[in-house]
């Protein structure tokens, strides 16, 4: 045999064993399963058109719907503002792709890991505007290990596990999507502690009589109050803004406004848009053991718990440095 047959006798076996190899590395059934069990249960594609959301579980039942930008739960016929970020993070959750391999193709297993129609732990179904459906899961049971729950498409035979992110958002109350912030747009930016320019703080009646109010405006990085102070604190009067624009309830009351009086004690607040904006809130409920407040342009009445009550009127040496 010729030096020059051996050479392409030899490059012709290292190109098979070549092509050999690539395709074993292509084939391979570990990386095939690999790669199929990266999955999303809503392609991202579509995040921008989920208008309404509905989650069921074996307790409750969730309506969440977007309107002019905010997310609303509905209880009880009412509307409420719900938690824009704990939305989009439940949403996030659906598209996210990650590791969900196929534990079987068969209809017959669907009650093995319960997912069928009649008995699941919750379902998840997502629409856009029209009523046009994005999602329907069924969200089954956890595993042995209590870290992966099952999971399948309605319609759909196959069903996949994964790691369990959903019981979370899933086993769930309204209540849980409640956004009880008195101040809404504090969270989105929209008003913070350098728009505030003056403030007026109304204290809780003592013994029938109104204290005087409290005054405070912004005079460049400091303040101006009406009342004295030894050793005023401007940081803690900016710390005390935050306290209220951050302020929230434990939930929302199913009372009237018209029901109740809102003028025991009150705080307003004056932004240098020159808009305005206040907080009311009623006398000591023995029977709830809660406030009852009201902030102007809305509709809902709030409760208020003690420790969030003590917060939004503190004692005056509170702007004492060193306090």
């Amino acid at each position: 045999m010729t030096y020059r047959t051996k050479v392409t006798v030899l490059g012709g076996i290292i190109a098979a064993l070549a092509l050999v190899l690539i395709f074993s590395f292509i084939f391979d059934s570990d990386r095939v399963s690999t790669r199929s069990s990266v999955y999303s249960w809503l392609d991202i594609k579509q995040k921008d058109r989920i208008s309404t959301i509905t989650i069921y579980n074996q307790e409750d039942t969730v309506f969440l719907t977007l309107r002019n930008g905010n997310w609303l739960v509905k209880t009880n016929e009412r509307d409420f503002p719900a938690l824009n970020l704990k939305v989009d993070d439940f949403i996030n959750t659906l598209t996210k792709k990650a590791q969900y391999p196929v534990r079987s193709s068969s209809a017959l297993s669907h009650e093995k890991y319960f997912l069928t129609e009649e008995r699941n732990s919750g379902r998840v179904t997502v629409s856009d505007d029209s009523g046009l459906p994005l999602l329907d899961l069924l969200i089954g049971f956890g595993d042995i290990t209590r870290q992966n729950i099952y999971l399948r498409k309605h319609g759909q035979n196959e069903v996949r596990s994964g790691e369990d992110i959903f019981s979370t958002y899933v086993i769930t109350t309204p209540a849980f999507w409640y956004n009880l912030r008195l101040f809404p747009e504090a969270e989105a930016g929209k008003v913070d502690i350098t728009g505030v320019q003056r403030f007026a703080v109304y204290p809780p009646a003592v013994d029938g009589e109104s204290p005087a109010p409290l005054v405070f405006s912004r005079n460049n990085r400091t303040w101006n109050f009406n009342f004295n102070l030894e050793n005023p604190d401007p940081g803690m009067v900016d710390l005390y803004i935050r306290d209220i624009l951050n302020a929230s309830a434990d939930g929302f009351a199913d009372i009237d406004q018209s029901e109740i009086d809102f003028n025991d004690c009150r705080i307003f607040l004056e932004f240098g848009d020159n808009t305005f904006r206040s907080l009311r809130l009623s006398v000591f409920d023995l029977d709830s053991e809660r406030r009852y407040a009201v902030v102007s342009g809305s509709n809902f009445v709030y409760s208020i718990p003690e420790h969030t009550f003590r917060r939004l009127f503190p004692d005056i040496s509170y702007f004492e440095r060193g306090f």
